[in-house]
């Protein structure tokens, strides 16, 4: 190969395989001294050079002169130094240059798999780096087949890995299907990166958010807490930081616009988007929505609240199988204790407050001017058993 050709050779790798000309000279250094070495013996006294532009490149070994030569790999005799150069005397050090052809076949293999050696090395590392940038985001992935219960995604150029424990209980994937998953951790390996990836994790949910709303992305809108149960619901807690711009309005969008894009991509997933308080009370009260409350005692440093609903409304507070009160738990970070008006006068708890509410189902709407706190994608329907009210922790496993 020509030094014009082995340039050209170089040029394409940098630019398909995203490997610097820099790295690929090196290793053609580096394979060059490992040549001399098996053809030589040794090289540590072997130097190469090579032009970057031109790939033209020497290899010399360093020979000192001495009177009589004892190791011809690393001395050269004061006759044979003078024949080159008058000017040398015993114990300077003449460069000799060494012909890469005189290699042997299996000097030259050797070289030759040291260099791909190095190209398959550089390849898992650009391919690493490449993908360690996007973890903890969302990436788009082809579904390519099923390896036993796991999933095996294509997301370009590596394939990453979907766990059962990683997928929503129900979804069926597919092949040529196209899904949105967080990449939850990118590991080094001899075969190239190892990418695990979920459809589980509450952060997929706010990824998606942040790309379908401008507010979001742009820190406008924050997204203060995540309560999830994958496949089934997950409640949202916003903020604005601009007074002019209405948290749940931007994350609804326009008619649901944003909010069904996103219950789409996590096929009709549920989703309650309540406004942020700091006020702990008011907090619980709005992550209790679509329920709707009559009174909140919070503890804050205790993490612990009392809630008093309408009689009609309790089971709607709880939610089927508790779920709307455990949510609500794991949004707001405290243990929620909900009883019905009538319960509570009967233990005492409840004070005689003068609120009237109307006997009739509560439903959220939005539309182009007006949005409300609570659920997007499906309608709740109140249509199963539900768990005795009483106590909902953080807990995962309740």
């Amino acid at each position: 190969m020509s030094n014009s050709e082995l340039l050209e050779a170089l040029n394409i790798l940098e630019q398909e395989k995203n490997i610097s000309k820099e790295t690929l000279l090196e290793a053609i250094e580096n394979s060059l001294v490992t040549a001399c070495k098996n053809h030589f013996g040794k090289s540590e006294n072997v130097r190469v050079t090579i032009d970057p532009e031109t790939c033209e490149y020497h290899v010399y070994q360093e020979k000192v002169v001495v009177e009589q030569v004892e190791d011809a790999v690393e001395q050269i005799s004061l006759t044979n130094a003078k024949m080159i150069d008058s000017k040398y005397e015993l114990g300077d050090t003449v460069n000799i240059e060494v012909q890469s052809k005189e290699f042997g076949r299996i000097a030259t293999q050797n070289a030759k798999n040291v260099i791909l050696q190095k190209i398959r090395e550089e390849e898992r590392k650009v391919l690493f780096d490449q993908y360690y940038s996007k973890e903890k985001d969302v990436v788009t992935g082809v579904v390519q087949r099923y390896i036993g219960r796991s999933v095996s995604i294509n997301l370009g150029k590596v394939d990453a890995i979907l766990t059962e424990n990683e997928q929503v209980r129900g979804e069926v994937f597919q092949p040529t299907e196209r899904i949105k998953l967080y990449i939850l951790e990118v590991k080094s390996t001899s075969k190239g990166p190892k990418i695990l990836v979920s459809r589980t994790h509450p952060e997929l949910v706010k990824r998606l958010f942040e790309s379908e709303v401008t507010e979001v992305k742009e820190g406008i809108v924050e997204i203060k807490a995540i309560a999830r149960e994958a496949g089934s619901r997950t409640k949202i807690a916003v903020w604005s930081n601009d007074p002019d711009v209405d948290p749940v309005g931007a994350c609804v969008g326009m008619n649901g616009a944003r909010v069904n894009a996103i219950v789409n991509e996590l096929r009709g997933e549920k989703i309650d988007i309540i406004t942020w308080n700091e006020n702990p009370a008011m907090l619980i009260e709005n992550a209790l929505s679509p329920a709707k409350v009559i009174s909140v005692i919070a503890d804050a440093e205790e993490k612990v609240a009392k809630v008093v609903v309408p009689d009609y409304q309790l089971s709607l507070a709880i939610g089927k199988e508790g779920q709307n009160a455990r949510l609500a738990a794991r949004l707001t970070g405290f243990k929620i204790d909900i009883k019905s008006e009538t319960q509570a006068r009967e233990s005492g708890d409840f004070l005689d407050y003068e609120n009237e509410y109307e006997d009739e189902e509560y439903y959220d709407e939005y539309g182009d001017e007006e949005y409300a706190d609570g659920e997007y994608g499906e309608e709740y329907a109140d249509d199963g058993e539900y768990a005795e009210e009483g106590a909902y922790g953080e807990s995962e496993d309740e």
